[in-house]
């Protein structure tokens, strides 16, 4: 789709736009001569008075207080993340701009997953309004928080934040954590964990004169409560400045892959007045595609208490299948082993004057380990092939409801000590008319959301939740006033949250008439624009057409990019591997005293005076069989795909079966 540049809105677009930010200022001065100052785009806004009123009016609430409410307002640049403790979303801050007016937001939205409902956190100690902060989650089951940036309604000012909170997850109270030695004011940075440590990296900070790329890194101490930032020797390799990007934990340390900056470079000015060639300097948008390894060494046993940890960076080969064209604001959510990512926006500067921006609605899993990426399709229930199946699977679902009414009466019997209390319990259940109605569950989608880019991502209880995101046309933005579930391991559908119709543009004449002396191609296109009367702003139609970009390859298939890292296969390997239809429960029942053997064998090797109960040996072999079923979820997945084309439905092996198969069905 063909667009013009505009000014930015959130913290990742100003990166995008500001090369083209100062040439339509200067267009916008001259039109400005003639209007009212209060018109014009610069304005005099005093941004600590601004903070200052919200710090008064925070300070009204008492206490912590909680309630249920209509689901968060459309915003963009938030952050979203699955409660450590509990099963709910927890969701902060984030900005809104419609063309005219940009809103800062420093709410705490709760959702309860299990009750489908959204609830309201204030208290009276939280962060200020901000976006493009990072938060992760700790060992120790806390959130914290860092940076952010906030700005003028006009985004004429900015300032960025170097404040520093942690957030207990259950009983929703904030609590800044003072220090004189932690990282500089930035957003667009990112964070993880690593053991008894937070770990932050990159980001920008924006002046009113340039954009400043970072890539130091910085490791907080949650036991000591200190801020360490190693320093590399000047011939040390480490990534290059940048933000947007994707950090993930891992065993050793802690994954890095791809980003966003502008680098200086010369383009050219025409000709001199002598007939020489010109040249001036710009700033050059890169999307950054490679893979860092950030190893983490902790300090020994006898090291003095403030030792900090040592690191370096290990520079990983290109992932295999990564997205083509590169993309930006597609960053990944962590998941068992996986980055998973939806999304993204690939530009191509044509010109000083226009654009071609491309949107995407990919769902991508990189496979860490094995430095590929893999694309996951929705797949359709598969239709049960016989009958009698559907009555045995629903005999089986009243034998359950039976289960659990005898189990609630032998409880309650054992309570109160009489026949008649049960009967009396189990009418107040029946009768119970303060309990919330069960609402009726949405039919799935099988396409996934509309294109769009800096959607926020969170995966609780192997569920991909999907917040929010910005979509461009022409010289209008929309920012998503919606949330999608997926489930990672069925990829059975895509589930609706929520979805509101999206607010009116409220660009001014004024942007109009000067993005219209910009290019008057665009005015052709501008006609067929949705009236800004309406009470919604309808998206425009995406073309949709088969992702070609992305080729996902068989295990079998040869490898075409030299670069990557082809999935290690180890024909030495003995461990168990799950097989086509086979859920994590089937492949732990299957596998689980493959995998026993395997930690007792690792022991033995090990320290042989280490002792395991049994509930703790089956608590590690299933982890294992758990980190095995994910790591192959793609390739199996493929498989499955495979064999249902070919008609072949879920297969069983015989030796698994064998102790109940009599000799004549075994000659069948």
């Amino acid at each position: 789709m063909g667009k013009k540049e505009k000014k930015s809105k959130t913290a990742e677009q100003k990166a995008r736009v500001a090369a083209k930010q100062e040439k339509k200022a200067s267009q916008k001065e001259k039109k400005g001569k003639s209007k009212d100052v209060a018109d014009s785009d610069a304005e005099d806004v005093d941004l600590d008075a601004i903070r200052a009123e919200y710090e008064q009016q925070q300070a009204q609430f008492l206490k912590i207080t909680e309630s249920s409410c209509e689901p968060p307002s459309a915003r963009a640049s938030a952050t979203l993340i699955g409660s450590p403790t509990s099963r709910e979303l927890l969701l902060f801050g984030g900005e809104y701009f419609n063309g005219a007016l940009a809103t800062f937001y420093n709410d705490l939205f709760v959702y309860l997953i299990d009750k489908d409902e959204w609830r309201k956190v204030t208290s009276p100690n939280s962060p200020l309004p901000r976006s493009g902060h990072a938060w992760t989650r700790s060992t120790a089951g806390d959130i914290y928080l860092f940076g952010g940036e906030f700005s003028s309604p006009k985004q004429g000012t900015f300032y960025h934040y170097n404040d520093f909170w942690k957030l207990d997850p259950s009983s929703r109270e904030w609590t800044r954590i003072e220090g004189k030695k932690g990282p500089p004011a930035r957003s667009g940075h990112r964070m993880t964990f690593f053991k008894g440590y937070i770990v932050l990296f990159g980001g920008f900070q924006d002046t009113s004169q340039q954009t400043k790329y970072l890539h130091d890194i910085w490791l907080y101490d949650i036991h000591n409560y200190n801020w360490y930032n190693p320093v590399l020797p000047p011939a040390t390799q480490k990534p290059d400045p940048r933000s947007s990007f994707s950090m993930h934990p891992h065993d050793a340390g802690a994954i890095l892959y791809g980003g966003y900056s502008r680098v200086k470079a010369t383009a050219s000015a025409g000709k001199t007045k002598s007939g020489g060639q010109a040249l001036r300097s710009v700033l050059k948008p890169v999307v950054h595609v490679d893979t860092w390894f950030l190893r983490i060494t902790q300090p020994s046993t006898d090291a003095p208490a403030n030792t900090p940890p040592a690191i370096r960076w290990e520079r990983r080969k290109k992932p295999v299948n990564s997205p083509n064209p590169p993309r930006a604001g597609a960053t990944q959510v962590y998941h068992k082993g996986r980055g998973i990512a939806f999304g993204g926006v690939h530009d191509v500067e044509e010109s000083e004057e226009g654009m071609e921006s491309e949107f995407f609605d990919n769902l991508l899993a990189w496979n860490i380990e094995r430095n590929r990426f893999f694309q996951l399709t929705l797949r359709r229930p598969r239709a049960t092939a016989k009958r009698q199946v559907d009555d045995r699977s629903n005999r089986k679902g009243r034998g359950k409801l039976d289960e659990e009414e005898l189990l609630r009466n032998l409880a309650t019997l054992e309570a109160k000590g009489t026949l008649e209390a049960v009967d009396t319990a189990s009418e107040q259940v029946h009768d119970d008319s303060d309990l919330a109605p069960i609402k009726p569950m949405r039919q799935p989608m099988f396409t996934l959301p509309h294109p769009r880019f800096n959607a926020q991502l969170a995966v609780h209880d192997d569920v991909l939740y999907i917040f929010g995101g910005t979509f461009e046309h022409g010289d209008r933005e929309y920012t998503f006033d919606e949330m999608w579930a997926i489930d990672l391991g069925k990829l059975d559908g895509v589930q609706e949250i929520y979805k509101r119709e999206l607010d009116n543009w409220q660009g001014s004449e004024h942007d109009s008439d000067v993005s219209a002396s910009e290019d008057d191609e665009q005015s052709g296109e501008d006609d067929d624009d949705v009236d800004e009367e309406n009470a919604g702003v309808p998206l425009p139609t995406v073309d949709s057409q088969p992702h070609t970009d992305i080729k996902v390859t068989a295990i079998s298939d040869t490898l075409d990019d030299a670069d990557g890292d082809p999935p290690v296969v180890n024909p030495e390997d003995t461990r168990p591997h799950p097989r086509p239809f086979e859920s994590l429960r089937e492949f732990f029942t299957r596998t689980s005293t493959a995998w026993q053997d395997i930690i007792l064998e690792r022991m033995r090797s090990g320290d042989p005076s280490i002792s395991r109960s049994i509930k703790e040996l089956r608590k590690l072999a299933f982890d294992q069989a758990e980190r095995m079923w994910w790591d192959c979820r793609e390739e199996i997945t493929a498989l499955e795909d495979e064999q249902e084309a070919a008609g072949i439905g879920e297969i069983v092996s015989i030796a698994d079966r064998s102790h109940d198969v009599g000799a004549g069905a075994r000659r069948r």
